[in-house]
């Protein structure tokens, strides 16, 4: 289980500079000749906080630096236990050591197997606390929640992350937390029915699901044994939805508002079959009447397939659309055909990002199996769209695949382009320079280029 965030290697690397940084004053603080200097001078709840920042094995270290910092530690507000605790008795010395009696937060990462025993205990401590936020990050793949009664009844955000979920442990989960507004589920296992609506305060959904094991309760395509659990939420306002195996049945979200949307990595049987992008067109439909939609770059691979081979997409009722994409000839149908069937978009905002995780290489192949040449069908398309291949980076194909997507909507207000150093120097000024005309030649919509 973790705290909320994507980009779990991401926050550590980031722990990791901070905790450098943060050490370099504490030790700058304390003079060769063991006196105190305006580091040390400051008042306690100043250094308390500092060392906050730090996982708490570097916070103790500081003890040793003189009489002054001895006992800080004991005091700051928060506790990380990080994945380089070595032994349970580090850490059981450690809260015997811990003097404060409400905590703001509590950390834990564990990644043996023979700490687990622990963990009741561990969590129970920081309950007594009366601990704000609690982060559990149990690096032991799949491991299984069991069923037991809880009462988290002043719980607000949960976050789960690569567990074996079971319809059974989650209702249970649910239950015990009333007043839950966000759920996060990332890379859960046998979870067949997700069921919501018991949950009236909950807004928010994430979800990155990989569900791969049968149940009795999964809805399975017979001829293809893939499985797709069931989402029933009734009352949020705002889902995250990223799939990995096939997508997920939503049963019902009907008080939705804004979604994002993507899938993971993908096989060529399931591509082959028509399955996946089957699914995924009869998911939108799910979304005609949410006014804030972003597909990302892999959902896009699949929506340009079904433009390719001609399936009907929905109309959305969309005011604000984000595309987080590559520019390539892989997702320019899809990109088109949405536009194409969002006659209310207010604002568009284009994202560059360099590649999706499904490979283009996949998509030719599917086409290639089904008769099409990829070839020729990508260039059609690239050559209606001005030459938008993936390789051409240039100013002036940025300039088309921008006046692409301004001529085919309808009462677009507002564009936002987000290049993420795709175009620098010269070849963004070039491009900053085409954006009056631009404008100018589409009902003078605004535009936003970073």
């Amino acid at each position: 289980m973790a705290d909320e965030g994507r980009n779990g290697d991401g926050a550590t690397v980031a722990v990791r500079s901070l905790s450098n940084h943060k050490r370099r004053i504490i030790e700058a603080g304390v003079s060769s000749d063991g006196g105190v200097d305006s580091v040390s001078s400051l008042p306690d709840v100043i250094l308390q906080h500092i060392l906050s920042t730090l996982p708490t094995r570097f916070a103790i270290r500081t003890s040793v630096l003189s009489k002054r910092w001895r006992h800080v530690w004991s005091d700051t507000p928060s506790l990380s236990f990080d994945k380089y605790i070595l032994n349970a008795d580090s850490i059981h010395k450690t809260l015997a050591r811990y003097t404060v009696p409400k905590m703001t937060s509590f950390h834990l990462c564990i990644s043996k197997v023979e700490n687990t025993p622990y963990m009741d205990r561990w969590i129970k401590f920081a309950i007594s606390r009366n601990v704000e936020n609690l982060s559990l990050d149990v690096r032991i793949s799949f491991m299984t929640l069991s069923c037991c009664s809880l009462s988290w009844t002043s719980l607000k955000r949960l976050s789960l992350r690569c567990c074996n979920l079971t319809d059974e442990s989650i209702a249970t989960i649910l239950s015990g937390c009333p007043v839950l507004e966000s759920l996060a589920l990332y890379f859960f296992d046998k979870l067949m029915v997700l069921d919501l609506s018991k949950s009236v305060r909950l807004r928010r959904l994430e979800v990155d699901s990989n569900v791969w094991v049968p149940g009795p309760h999964q809805i399975r395509e017979p001829q293809n044994h893939w499985y797709r659990t069931k989402i029933v939420a009734p009352h949020i306002r705002y889902l995250r939805l990223t799939c990995y195996q096939s997508p997920c049945v939503l049963v019902d979200v009907s008080s939705l508002t804004e979604a994002k949307l993507d899938n993971g990595v993908c096989s060529l049987d399931k591509l082959r079959s028509g399955f996946l992008h089957g699914m995924v067109i009869n998911m939108l439909m799910d979304f005609q009447n949410v006014e804030k939609l972003t597909f990302g770059a892999n959902f896009l691979k699949i929506l340009s397939l079904c433009e390719v081979s001609r399936r009907p997409f929905p109309m959305f009722k969309v005011k604000d659309l984000t595309f987080q994409t590559m520019i390539s000839q892989y997702v320019t149908p899809g990109i088109v055909r949405v536009l194409q069937n969002s006659p209310e978009l207010k604002k568009l905002t284009l994202h560059t990002m360099d590649y999706g995780t499904i490979p283009e290489e996949l998509l030719d192949k599917y086409l290639d199996f089904h008769g099409f040449n990829p070839s020729q069908c990508w260039s059609t398309k690239a050559r209606d769209s001005d030459n938008i291949f993936s390789w051409n980076r240039e100013p002036k194909h940025m300039a088309s695949f921008l006046e692409l997507m301004l001529k085919t909507t309808k009462k677009l207000e507002k564009m936002v382009v987000k290049l993420e150093g795709h175009l620098q120097g010269r070849d963004f000024e070039e491009l900053l320079k085409m954006v009056p005309k631009l404008s100018h030649d589409n009902n003078n919509v605004s535009i936003a280029l970073s």
